[in-house]
C-alpha cells in the first residue's frame, strides 16, 4: 500500500503505492482518484483500506477538488455531503484528521509542526508551483500557530522526463529558477519538485525530499507515462 511512510512523534507521514487495492486496470489497483473514471465503489474501498492504515475512521480522510490554483483552506473535521473543497492545499489544527493530495506526476507536498499541532496537505503541479501554493500553504499554517514547520516531498515526475516548450520553461523559471532543467534528451524542461523544494526553503522550511520519479517507477501511477491511470496521495495526519 506505501511506497513511503514514516512516523515523527504524533506526525504520520506517507505516500501510497499503486498495489494494494481494489481497482481493476488501469486502475489497477490502490487508486485513490475519483475523477479518473474508475468505479467509484472500487475507489471508496481503497479510501477505506488506507484511512484504516493511517489510524483515522473514513470521514475523516479528507480530499480535495484540485484544481490546480494556490487556495488553501483550514478544515476542523469531516466534509458534509457536499464532498470536499476546489482548492489544492488543506491545512488543519485537529488532531486526528488525515489530510490528502492526490497526484500521478504531480508533487505532493506534507508539511507540519507538531510542536503547534498544524499539519497540511498540498497538490503542486507546475500550474501551482508556480502560483505559489507553497507560500500560501505554510502562510496558512503560521496563522494556525505553526513555527518551526517540516516538510516531506514526495515522488513525482522527474525533469529529465517533463519535456515543455522553451518558452513555458522560461515563464517557470522567472518565477522559480531552480525550476529550469532539460530533459534526458537535452530538450526545455521543468523540474517542479526542485521549484517546491526551492520555495519551501524561502519560507526557512526544513525539506525532506523522498526520491523517485512517477514516469520511471511502475509502482507510482504516471499521467505522462500511461495517461488513462490512477491516483496515488500524500497523506499527513496528527496523532490525538
Amino acid at each position: 500500500m506505501f511506497f513511503w511512510r514514516d512516523q515523527s512523534g504524533p506526525v504520520t507521514w506517507a505516500f501510497t503505492a499503486r498495489e494494494g487495492g481494489s481497482s481493476s486496470a488501469p486502475f489497477d489497483s490502490l487508486n485513490l482518484g475519483g475523477h479518473v473514471g474508475d468505479a467509484s465503489q472500487a475507489v471508496e474501498s481503497n479510501r477505506a483500506a488506507l484511512a484504516k492504515s493511517v489510524g483515522v475512521p473514513r470521514d475523516r480522510l479528507l480530499f480535495m477538488r484540485q484544481c490546480h490554483g494556490n487556495e488553501v483552506r483550514a478544515v476542523d473535521g469531516p466534509w458534509g455531503r457536499e464532498g470536499g473543497p476546489s482548492v489544492d492545499g488543506l491545512v488543519t489544527a485537529t488532531p486526528g484528521v488525515a489530510l490528502a493530495a492526490l497526484v500521478a506526476d504531480c508533487t505532493p507536498v506534507l508539511l507540519a509542526d507538531a510542536q503547534a499541532g498544524v499539519v497540511a496537505a498540498v497538490h503542486a503541479g507546475r500550474p501551482g508551483m508556480m502560483a505559489g501554493i507553497v507560500h500560501v500553504a505554510v502562510a496558512r499554517m503560521r496563522e494556525l500557530g505553526a513555527r518551526n514547520v517540516t516538510a516531506v516531498v514526495g515522488p513525482s515526475v522527474c525533469g529529465r522526463c517533463y519535456e515543455v516548450p522553451a518558452d513555458l520553461r522560461a515563464e517557470a523559471a522567472a518565477v522559480v529558477p531552480e525550476s529550469a532543467t532539460v530533459s534526458w534528451t537535452g530538450t526545455p524542461a521543468i523540474d517542479v519538485a526542485a521549484g517546491v523544494v526551492a520555495q519551501l526553503h524561502a519560507n526557512a522550511v526544513a525539506v525532506q525530499w523522498v526520491p523517485g520519479c512517477t514516469r520511471e517507477d511502475p509502482r507510482l501511477f504516471s499521467y505522462r507515462r500511461d495517461g488513462l491511470t490512477g491516483r496515488f496521495a500524500g497523506v499527513v495526519v496528527l496523532a490525538p
